[in-house]
């Protein structure tokens, strides 16, 4: 099977030759970039734990995102069901969870509030809530601040 691949501009990567089979649909946006609802999801090269979530229709607009279990081992996602219907998931092995890196005024820091939910198998993704007291804020501190660094 031929793959498709579509150009995107971006402000920070450059333009890019995309596979169309990963292009992420976020149908509902994200907080407070709702009318954004097609993504892509770049990998640096070399070994990094920071990847890039850039908005396909907006080259300006690029999000920095880990995963929530490299920086919070115990890191557990408690949403309510209903936020995962809305994903069509087949079995919890097609979720993928990703949370938003931020920079604060004293460094860098994860948003565990509100991750992002992902259906591999779909290419679906939704913004989720959850349940829990979990931080907007989580700082990123000593060696795994250093490790962004080293590679955001």
């Amino acid at each position: 099977m031929l793959s498709r691949m579509m150009r995107i501009d971006t402000a920070h990567f450059g333009c890019l030759s995309v596979n169309v089979r990963d292009v992420l649909c976020f149908p509902a946006g994200l907080a407070g970039l709702e009318l954004r609802h097609r993504w892509v999801l770049l990998t640096p090269p070399g070994d990094t734990l920071v990847r890039w979530l850039q908005a396909i229709d907006c080259p300006k607009t690029a999000l920095g995102v880990v995963d929530p279990e490299c920086f919070v081992p115990d890191y557990q996602l408690r949403v309510c069901r209903r936020e995962l219907a809305r994903l069509e998931l087949g079995s919890m092995d097609e979720v993928h969870v990703l949370v938003t890196l931020n920079r604060t005024e004293r460094g860098l820091a994860l948003d565990l509030r509100a991750p992002l939910v992902i259906n591999r198998k779909r290419r679906i993704g939704r913004q989720v809530i959850c349940n829990d007291d979990m931080p907007v804020r989580y700082p990123v501190e000593g060696a795994a601040l250093r490790a962004v660094k080293k590679t955001a």
